[in-house]
C-alpha cells in the first residue's frame, strides 16, 4: 500500500483531578494550576516532518474545542500525553473519540511509561513506554504505509484482557533526533496561556538532556530513558533557543540542567557567542551548585535568571529516604552560592505524609531563614512504578489515581488528617504572603 501523508491530532489533557482538602474542608489555597507549554507534544510534532501534526491544548480550549477540532481535522491517528492525575481524564476522552470517531488512538507519557498496564483498555491501539520522538515517528510512518507498527521498541500494542507483551526500547542518542526541532509555532495561538504564575512572566520551553543522572526514589523521569541520561548537542539547544523568538524567558526542562556540566560550560559560550539576550530559568541539584560555582556565575552572565532547585527536605533522614544522595548541610552551601551570584531560588519542597506540627514549623522556619524566594511544597506522592511507591504500596488509603496531585495525602497522615491540611495549607499562605511583601 502506497504511503500517505497522516493526520496527526496531538491532544494535551486538561487540567483535571481532585482535591481532598477541598471536597472534604474547604482549602482551596494549595490547589496548583499547570500552566505550561505541552512541550512532549511539541518534540513528538517536530519528528513528523513528513505528517500533518496539528496540537489542541486543553488546558487552554474547552473539551468542546476538542471534538470540534475531531470533526474539522479528520486525524488519522490521536495522540494523548497524561500525568498520573490525567489517566482516567485521558481514557474517557479517548471512549468519546472511538465512540463518534474510531481514529487510530495512542498514549504516552508519564504514567504509560511507568504503568502501561492501566492503559491497556479498547479506548487505545497504542501505549509507549518511555521516550516517543523516534518510536511516534515510526509508528506514523509504519501506519501511512498501511502497517500495524508490528515489534517496534518501546511500543505496546492494547491487548484488553491479557497481558501487554512488546519490546523494551534500548533508548540511545538516536532518540533524540537532534536535526527535528520542536514545532514550536503549533502552539502560537496558546503561547499567552504559557506564564510562570508567581511572577506573571511568558516563557518557553527548552530542553538540553532527557533522563536524569540521579535515581531519586519518588522521580517519574529515570525511566523514560530507561535510565540513562542523554544530551542534546550544545548546538541544538541554541538553536531551539533561538527557535523561541522575541520570547524573553527560556525555562530549561530538563531533570538536571548542569548534569552534564562541559555540556553546560559550552552551551553558555554559545549562547554568548551569538549574542543570545534572554534570561533562563534552570533545574539544578543542589550538590551540582556546590561542586560547580564557577559555573553558575558564568551562566549568570548568560542570563541565568532562577534556578528550580528540588530541596525535597532539610532533614538527612528524609533525604536519604529519597535517595537523594546528599545531606542537608550540601543545601545550605547552595543556597549561599545562589544568593551570592544574585539568582532567584525557586525551591521544591516535599511534606511527607508523616510530618507533624513540628516538622511543618522547621520546613517554613528554614525557607523563611534562607530567604527561598519562591517556595513551592508539595506532598508527597507515591507514583505507581516507581521505588517510593513499591516501598509504601501497603501504607496507600487512596487508589483513585484523580487524587495524585501532589497536594493530596494518599497515604495515611501520621496527625488528624484535616490538621494536617490545615497545618499546610497556613504555611503555603505564609509563605505565599511573604514572597509576594518581598
Amino acid at each position: 500500500m502506497a504511503t500517505k501523508k497522516m493526520k496527526v491530532l496531538l491532544v494535551n489533557p486538561p487540567n483535571c483531578g481532585r482535591s481532598i482538602p477541598e471536597e472534604e474542608y474547604g482549602i482551596t489555597s494549595i490547589k496548583q494550576i499547570f500552566r505550561g507549554e505541552p512541550f512532549s507534544l511539541e518534540v513528538l510534532a517536530g519528528a513528523l516532518t513528513d505528517h500533518d501534526p496539528l496540537i489542541l491544548d486543553l488546558k487552554c480550549e474547552t473539551e468542546e474545542a476538542l471534538f470540534r477540532t475531531l470533526e474539522n481535522f479528520q486525524p488519522d491517528l490521536v495522540g494523548f500525553t497524561a500525568l498520573t492525575c490525567e489517566a482516567n481524564k485521558v481514557i474517557r476522552l479517548a471512549a468519546g473519540i472511538k465512540k463518534q470517531f474510531n481514529p487510530v488512538i495512542a498514549v504516552g507519557g508519564i504514567h504509560a511509561t511507568y504503568d502501561p498496564e492501566y492503559f491497556n483498555r479498547k479506548e487505545f491501539d497504542y501505549i509507549f513506554i518511555g521516550l516517543a520522538k523516534k518510536s511516534f515517528r515510526d509508528l506514523t510512518d509504519s501506519l501511512a504505509g498501511g502497517g500495524k507498527g508490528a515489534s517496534i521498541p518501546g511500543i505496546a500494542r492494547t491487548t484488553p484482557g491479557r497481558p501487554l507483551v512488546y519490546i523494551p526500547r534500548n533508548f540511545n542518542n538516536d532518540d533524540l533526533m537532534d536535526k527535528c526541532p520542536p514545532r514550536y509555532d503549533l502552539v502560537t495561538r496558546y503561547r499567552s496561556n504559557y506564564i510562570l504564575e508567581q511572577l506573571g512572566l511568558k516563557m518557553g520551553y527548552v530542553i538540553t538532556a532527557y533522563g536524569c543522572t540521579h535515581q531519586c526514589s519518588f522521580c517519574t523521569i529515570p525511566r523514560i530513558t530507561g535510565g540513562k541520561y542523554l544530551v542534546h548537542s550544545a548546538d541544538t539547544v541554541v538553536r531551539d533557543i533561538q527557535l523561541l523568538g522575541d520570547i524573553p524567558f527560556i525555562r530549561m526542562v530538563d531533570a538536571n540542567t548542569f548534569g552534564n556540566p562541559s555540556l553546560s560550560l559550552t552551551i553558555y559560550e554559545k549562547i554568548m557567542q551569538a549574542g543570545i539576550r534572554k534570561r533562563f530559568f534552570a533545574d539544578v541539584r543542589a550538590d551540582t551548585i556546590v561542586r560547580h560555582p564557577s559555573l553558575i556565575k558564568k551562566w549568570k552572565e548568560a542570563g541565568l535568571y532562577a534556578v528550580i532547585v528540588g530541596f525535597e527536605d532539610v532533614q538527612d533522614a528524609r533525604l536519604a529516604a529519597y535517595n537523594k544522595k546528599y545531606e542537608g548541610h550540601i543545601i545550605g552551601k547552595a543556597v549561599s552560592i545562589l544568593h551570592d551570584t544574585g539568582i532567584v531560588i525557586v525551591g521544591d519542597f516535599i511534606a511527607s505524609p508523616d510530618y507533624e506540627e513540628s516538622d511543618f514549623r522547621k520546613l517554613e522556619d528554614f525557607i523563611t531563614a534562607n530567604k527561598i524566594e519562591i517556595p513551592i511544597v508539595s506532598i508527597l506522592t507515591p507514583l505507581p512504578g516507581t521505588k517510593l511507591y513499591e516501598d509504601m504500596k501497603d501504607r496507600i488509603i487512596i487508589d483513585d489515581l484523580d487524587y495524585y496531585t501532589f497536594t493530596n495525602a494518599v497515604v495515611k497522615t501520621k496527625i488528624p488528617e484535616n490538621l494536617f491540611y490545615e497545618t499546610f495549607a497556613g504555611m503555603v499562605k505564609r509563605l505565599h504572603e511573604k514572597t509576594h511583601k518581598s
